[in-house]
């Protein structure tokens, strides 16, 4: 498997942070969020936040959440980001931590 270049890594991870970006945006969501440096910021009603950052060194999308940290993989095959544990999608993950800590329900 060929390792992915730094500019097509960071090319998918801007694109996937807007794309939930103007997803909350499009349901129009309560979820608060902040763009910044590759990192994007939820913030829940309750105070809780869901962070997405950029792992330019090990070419990972992670993600934490009051419940743990996830990692998340490019896998070509899929077309997305796959959780590295299981191989579980980003979006759905992402959408259940939506649902479960900022009790909103969002189709990304």
């Amino acid at each position: 498997m060929e390792a992915m270049s730094e500019s097509t890594f960071n090319r998918r991870i801007d694109d996937t942070l807007r794309s939930i970006e103007e997803a909350l945006d499009a349901a129009g969501s309560d979820i608060d969020y902040e763009s910044s440096g590759g990192i994007l910021t939820l913030y829940c009603s309750g105070g809780s936040q869901l962070i997405l950052n950029r792992q330019t060194p090990v070419r990972q999308l992670w993600l934490a959440a009051r419940s743990g940290g996830f990692h998340f993989d490019w896998d070509e095959a899929a077309g997305g980001w796959v959780r590295d544990s299981d191989g579980a999608g980003l979006l759905p993950v992402l959408e259940e931590l939506l649902a479960t800590q900022c009790g909103e329900h969002v189709s990304l």
